[in-house]
């Protein structure tokens, strides 16, 4: 699916499904350097039970057009135009490493248009190394290298779909993003400050963990679910920071069980 915030063409996947106007609306936010397509088995899920689905490219990723955006909240602030372009007046989202800051931040800009929350792989606050901060300017391929290696599990064994390789697939779509998206996601995280909220996310919210996370320490996400008072904790075995490559089976039953489904 194709729209414009903004002025610029904006890509979201819709799970391969277009629902009714009237369903229930889900959308899927993706981390740092990706795109929509680290979604494709969930979304569709989703989608074939009933639900509007958007999995988005953010801009400047994937096939959604403009310069990537320069902070966390910007772009909660323009996940809230998608969804006045899109007339959809409440949503369950779910955010992936950056996508769980951007969809925190919406969460407590935006309560009213929040139904339920998922944050896979978080930290709040989500500090990047100086090391890897500077290398995603002067040195992509190596940032690429980088990040890529320290999200994947070293316990992950043969990838889910039998002939992959999730340390290969990973390091190619990393590479697909245009020069200084990387650059500007690391920033964008690490300059946030979550300290200017007063308030606190009340709506029913699902935390997974990857237990070999190594971008986003288990411990630290615990610390989130610390700070939300309806927050429901999964911790997944043998799962490192790209839980949607790695194990992906279990992420969607996390999902699916927290989130109803719609009949």
């Amino acid at each position: 699916m194709k729209f414009e915030v903004d002025g610029h063409e904006v890509f979201a996947s819709t799970g391969s499904v277009h629902a009714a106007f009237e369903a229930p609306s889900i959308v899927f936010v993706h981390g740092a350097a990706l795109d929509h397509t680290v979604w494709v088995m969930i979304a569709r899920y989703f989608a074939r039970k009933g639900f509007n689905v958007l999995a988005l490219d953010l801009p400047g990723h994937g096939r959604s057009a403009g310069e990537p955006l320069q902070s966390i909240d910007a772009l909660s602030d323009w996940l809230h135009r998608v969804l006045q372009a899109r007339e959809i007046s409440q949503a369950t989202f779910v955010g992936h490493s950056m996508g769980s800051l951007i969809t925190y931040d919406f969460a407590l800009r935006y309560p009213a248009k929040l139904k339920s929350l998922v944050l896979l792989g978080t930290a709040i606050p989500m500090p990047v190394s100086r090391v890897l901060l500077d290398a995603s300017l002067t040195h992509l391929d190596v940032a690429n290298r980088m990040a890529n290696t320290f999200s994947h599990s070293s316990k992950t064994g043969p990838a889910a779909s039998p002939g992959s390789w999730n340390l290969g697939a990973g390091q190619r779509l990393m590479e697909r993003a245009t020069h200084g998206v990387l650059h500007a996601d690391f920033t964008a995280c690490n300059d946030f400050d979550p300290s200017v909220f007063k308030g606190r996310i009340v709506a029913p919210t699902l935390i997974v963990i990857g237990a070999e996370d190594q971008m986003t320490a288990p411990r630290r996400s615990l610390e989130v679910a610390e700070m939300i008072p309806q927050a429901q904790t999964i911790r997944i075995p043998n799962c490192g920071h790209s839980m949607l490559s790695e194990r992906p089976n279990q992420v969607l039953d996390a999902l699916a069980g927290f989130i109803p489904s719609f009949p």
